[in-house]
């Protein structure tokens, strides 16, 4: 048993074909991460749902609001995913899991091992099986490492945290939690270091690969599998044009509500809308689209297609 393994990572990640980091991890380009900003829940989470991705998104409390009170953007949590999962101390696991990760070189408690591996816009997702009474993950200390560390990162803990004056003192981290407690970290072991996680029960679940990208919002946590991030990102840009465009449309009671909500647009109103696209300022982020899969899709569909786009 090796915490952290390289092969191991790789074995779980085999439809990313690009860069890695170290540890394995895939390396998704920093721009993709950037055009996350600008983007939505729901435009993010349609195209993961509808291949078959459906245990992505899990909902938690933040230590900081999303938005301000004017509306604008305040603090999202969007990074590269380390993950860690641990079990409730047991004796023997304890000692042996302990003697591992001294021969890999980790010292500290087995929260610090992972923070102490985190490098920039990484974000810690753990596993802490719900506890909270003494499952207090980070606090201020930690808190303030996290930030060093990783920049713009911060965390998602399946579990506690403590601290919290001192920890929204710490600019540019975001943090996702289950509850609050004033006791400290007792009685965890770790199980899995870089290894698949499990956020909530039943079917509130997510699920979590070392190397997904973590999408904070107001609602919750989403996590991208980095092999579908530049397909996610690219169909959140034409979700966002469309709903511009098609907002206007309702509006001036060009079209319906119906047709708008169609999963399938025709020929007709995907040339309005490239013509909106080209003529006015607000189009201008999103000149480069290729619409070329939505007007053959427009021409082979069904003209009297009524379905909803989710």
């Amino acid at each position: 048993m090796q915490f952290n393994c390289r092969e191991d990572t790789i074995a779980i990640t085999p439809l990313w074909e690009g860069e890695r980091f170290p540890d394995g991890r895939p390396r998704v380009p920093d721009r993709y991460l950037d055009a996350l900003q600008t983007m939505i829940l729901e435009e993010l989470w349609k195209p993961l749902f509808t291949q078959g991705y459906e245990s992505q998104f899990i909902a938690m409390q933040s230590l900081h609001p999303e938005f301000r009170e004017d509306g604008s953007v305040n603090r999202k949590l969007i990074g590269r995913a380390v993950t860690a999962a641990y079990v409730p101390a047991r004796p023997d696991y304890y000692q042996a899991m302990t003697r591992i990760a001294h021969s890999q070189g980790m010292t500290g408690t087995p929260n610090q091992w992972v923070i102490d591996s985190l490098g920039n816009r990484d974000v810690l997702v753990v596993d802490m099986y719900d506890k909270i009474y003494k499952g207090t993950f980070i606090g201020g200390n930690l808190t303030t490492a996290l930030r060093a560390r990783t920049g713009s990162g911060g965390a998602v803990i399946w579990g506690g945290i403590r601290d919290v004056e001192q920890m929204k003192k710490v600019s540019n981290v975001q943090v996702y939690y289950r509850g609050v407690d004033p006791t400290p970290i007792r009685d965890f072991a770790l199980t899995g270091f870089n290894t698949p996680v499990r956020l909530g029960s039943g079917r509130d679940t997510a699920v979590c690969l070392p190397g997904d990208i973590v999408y904070g919002c107001s609602g919750g946590v989403l996590f991208i599998p980095p092999h579908l991030l530049a397909e996610v990102v690219d169909s959140a840009a034409k979700t966002q044009i469309k709903d511009i465009f098609g907002f206007e449309m309702i509006a001036c009671n060009r079209f319906t509500t119906a047709q708008i909500d169609r999963n399938i647009w025709t020929t007709e109103m995907l040339d309005l809308l490239t013509a909106f696209i080209r003529t006015d300022p607000r189009g201008k982020p999103y000149r480069e689209i290729d619409w070329s899969r939505e007007y053959l899709l427009a021409k082979s569909g069904d003209p009297t297609d009524t379905q909803s786009a989710m």
